[in-house]
């Protein structure tokens, strides 16, 4: 790709179809996408109502601006919300809804500081990059945008140091994805929230990974009983369309009135027809229900079958959002993998990170974790050889 900016390192082949969990390269090879391509096709590739709406959208307008009313925006609007007393402002990206969360926690709080989490990841334009807790992801851009902290994942002592009545708002993820698929623990995560409330700082929730079903419920922190005052949602939401979108409480809404902040592309109806149709999908009964009994099924498989080799630290995550810690390098597995039909992805040099869609059946997770299990155990093979 001569003439793409390096911004990647590609794995060495070109994907150009795919069908549920099912990828085909221009080879005419087969592989099992467990990536769904970092957590974007929750719904598995190319699922048949998404293509139907978007067929029948196509047909008939694709952009007006956010000039003009869209009762698309709206219907997709409530389906975020539930109803609730919220709002949403629908942009392109995770990155791009994390700059609106952002924006609207200075201009609303008045104040600068926000907190967030060493070994986060929120993005890579300058706010989002700024929120993020890797000092690799900024290097060599210059001076950061001023009025960030970060703090220790995971440790009360050290947040509470830090947070006083001068913090607009924390951001955090209820699982750190690029920072090695890190859960937080719900007692520190309640504690977090009591202690925002208590001095007036807005909690800013990072969705974008965990949501739409991830981590076995719509939204991941509705497993911790978690209130944030806003949250923000993408990959997954579009199913491959690009769209985001940040939601919070309607008492905010006063600073971001007309001019404040906007996104030419934002809301468009294409993004949006599929958006109300993967909704729709994973609001009907029983499906969250589905995608919890599999991913507790292939927890036990990698449990009972993977997390006993002796390469093998750890597996964790929760929901199809899945970290196994190794004790050696995890790209040499990740390409292995791949050369038999597997695609997962890492996270952090000796962690691997595996996303498969929610619509993955029980056989692909079987065929999934033989692959997995044997492959690691030529690697240790390997590494005991050597």
């Amino acid at each position: 790709m001569k003439h793409v900016f390096p911004t990647y390192n590609r794995f060495p082949i070109d994907l150009v179809e795919g069908k549920g969990t099912v990828v085909t390269d221009k080879a005419g090879k087969t592989y099992l996408d467990f990536t769904s391509g970092i957590a974007v096709c929750n719904l598995g590739h190319c699922p048949d109502n998404v293509t139907e709406a978007l067929q029948l959208q196509v047909a008939n307008i694709w952009h007006t601006s956010n000039l003009y009313e869209c009762a698309l925006q709206e219907s997709v609007a409530k389906l975020i919300t539930d109803g609730d007393n919220k709002q949403v402002f629908f942009c392109n990206s995770g990155t791009e809804a994390n700059e609106a969360a952002l924006k609207l926690a200075r201009k609303y709080t008045g104040k600068e500081k926000i907190i967030t989490f060493e070994k986060s990841f929120h993005g890579r334009t300058f706010g989002s990059m700024s929120a993020t807790g890797q000092a690799k992801i900024n290097q060599g851009f210059g001076g950061l945008v001023p009025g960030f902290t970060y703090v220790p994942y995971n440790n009360i002592k050290a947040f509470r140091e830090e947070l006083d009545e001068n913090t607009a708002a924390v951001m955090l993820e209820i699982i750190q994805g690029e920072g090695g698929v890190i859960p937080a623990n719900a007692a520190w995560l309640l504690e977090v929230q009591m202690l925002c409330k208590k001095v007036g700082a807005l909690l800013i929730i990072d969705e974008v990974q965990t949501g739409m079903g991830r981590t076995g419920t719509l939204y991941g922190f509705e497993q911790i009983g978690l209130d944030p005052d806003i949250f923000t949602l993408a990959k997954g939401l579009g199913n491959g369309l690009p769209i985001g979108a940040m939601v919070g409480k309607g008492n905010l809404s006063s600073a971001f009135g007309a001019g404040s902040h906007g996104s030419t592309f934002g809301g468009n109806k294409l993004a949006l027809a599929c958006a109300k149709e993967i909704l729709l999908t994973m609001k009907q009964a029983g499906f969250l229900e589905d995608v919890n009994a599999k991913a507790d099924y292939f927890r036990n498989l990698l449990e009972e079958d993977v997390e006993v080799l002796d390469n093998v630290s750890a597996v964790r995550g929760e929901g199809f959002l899945i970290g196994i810690e190794l004790e050696n390098a995890a790209e040499p597995v990740v390409k292995e993998l791949r050369d038999n039909g597997l695609l997962i992805l890492t996270a952090g040099p000796n962690v691997l990170r595996i996303l498969p869609p929610l619509t993955v059946s029980y056989a692909e997770i079987d065929q999934a974790t033989h692959l997995l299990k044997n492959v690691l155990e030529n690697q240790l093979i390997g590494s005991e050889e050597g």
